[in-house]
């Protein structure tokens, strides 16, 4: 039988006494008293273990399925690092290793890797990753392997980080009852763009959908995009409004899909930003008047007449802006002609959800200075949007939400192709 052995980087020998001699280090180091009783009660827990594997020392009980062999240092998680304690080994008879489960539960949580990617998403760069989770000065040791290094950190954040990010984008959406998606892109280098899509629930809950990769924001990256959200269960054929923030290749990839009629609403906030960075400074205040002014109307035709008749006032000091300003009118005043309520057409006017989302990504991510491949900027997306989920707030107008949900209705049940004599109802499966 090996005698007892006390790790270089494992606590000082008073420590691990037990736990009564434990409490007289507590006034001077709370954390070294946790992690003290911390050992030593696993430590109990797997002589008892051990005991019930092997029956007590010196016995020959009948039942024991193995006998003790020796004992054993090994590395548990602690505090986002590693600490070394000791442990007994048991073997059965035929000479192969017994697990003892305390010690097997203890390895089988991954706290490292949740540390490393909470602090990571907290923008903690991995240079600084030991300070973060161990004081210089502190009473738990950082040497050597013990897990608080910049390239253990990154280890565990490209583990834990893909393994979310999978099961993320293999989540089943059929069960979604979404009635809003919002697409929109994010430019991560010169040569590599990210589509993202979120979606609204019918009870103003929004919720992160998916993810692709592509070297332009174009018609190829978009559709597999949809491609992606149609696989995991988002039905084509149920109505919902989509909004983008005015891409071509967004609104070719959206009708191809789902068809013609679907509802799709250009950003007007977006529109209205291109158009003013293209005017003097002497027009802004009056078109972003008249802007404003459409935007509130109710009354679609009545905002469209508004915008034409803007429009040709334009003409002659910036005919660049009047023909900019008529294009995508129609996508422009969606939510207008779904008659929808003034508070419910504010919130779904614009792409301000995902764009808060972004605004997310690029936070979590300002850390990292080279994108060394795709995969790696679709890791800290993905994280990211996960990351802004927590912050997620219901929609503002959710309780006017059945009034979009009977709007869409509606304009389906006039746009729809009744072919193959289907009804309408059959067509929109209307829950």
């Amino acid at each position: 039988m090996k005698s007892r052995i006390t790790s270089a980087t494992a606590l000082p020998p008073a420590l691990l006494s037990p736990v009564g001699k434990a409490m007289e280090e507590v006034a001077a180091s709370f954390e070294r008293f946790c992690l003290a009783a911390g050992i030593e009660a696993l430590g109990e827990m797997m002589e008892k273990d051990a005991a019930g594997a092997c029956g007590l020392r010196h016995s020959r009980a009948e039942t024991r399925r193995g006998y003790r062999w020796g004992r054993t240092r090994g590395k548990i998680a602690f505090h986002a690092g590693k600490v070394e304690v000791e442990r007994p080994r048991v073997r059965d008879f035929e000479g192969r290793e017994l697990v003892l489960p305390s010690w097997e539960h203890a390895m089988a949580e991954d706290w490292l890797g949740k540390w490393a990617m909470n602090l990571m998403l907290l923008n903690v760069s991995t240079r600084k990753f030991r300070r973060a989770v161990r004081h210089p000065e502190g009473d738990v040791p950082a040497p050597a392997g013990s897990g608080v290094s910049k390239s253990a950190a990154s280890r565990h954040f490209v583990a834990l980080s893909t393994a979310r990010m999978r099961e993320w984008l293999a989540t089943d959406l059929s069960g979604l009852d979404l009635l809003v998606v919002q697409i929109d892109g994010i430019h991560v280098t010169a040569d590599l763009v990210l589509v993202a899509a979120i979606g609204i629930d019918a009870e103003g809950v929004k919720h992160p959908l998916a993810l692709a990769e592509g070297a332009t924001e174009n018609t190829a990256v978009v559709q597999a995009l949809i491609d992606d959200l149609i696989d995991r269960g988002l039905d084509p054929a149920v109505p919902r409004l989509f909004i983008i923030d005015g891409s071509k290749a967004l609104l070719r990839a959206i009708r191809r899909s789902f068809g013609r009629h679907t509802p799709i609403q250009r950003c007007q906030i977006h529109k209205a930003r291109n158009i003013m960075e293209r005017l003097p400074k002497s027009l802004r205040a009056s078109v972003r008047r008249a802007l404003r002014q459409a935007w509130e109307l109710a009354d679609a035709e009545k905002a469209e007449k508004l915008l034409r008749n803007l429009a040709q006032r334009l003409e002659r000091e910036a005919p660049g802006v009047s023909g900019s300003l008529l294009e995508g009118l129609d996508e422009m005043l969606t939510v207008t002609r779904l008659g929808l309520p003034a508070e419910l057409r504010r919130s779904l006017a614009c792409t301000n959800i995902i764009e808060n989302m972004m605004g997310t990504i690029r936070s979590v991510s300002r850390n990292v200075k080279h994108w060394g491949s795709a995969s790696m900027a679709l890791r800290w997306t993905a994280a990211a949007m996960l990351e802004a989920k927590k912050g997620f707030r219901k929609l503002k107008a959710y309780k006017q939400l059945p009034t979009l949900r009977a709007a869409l209705i509606a304009h389906y049940g006039k746009t729809s192709n009744k072919s193959n004599g289907t009804t309408v109802d059959q067509q929109l499966k209307v829950a």
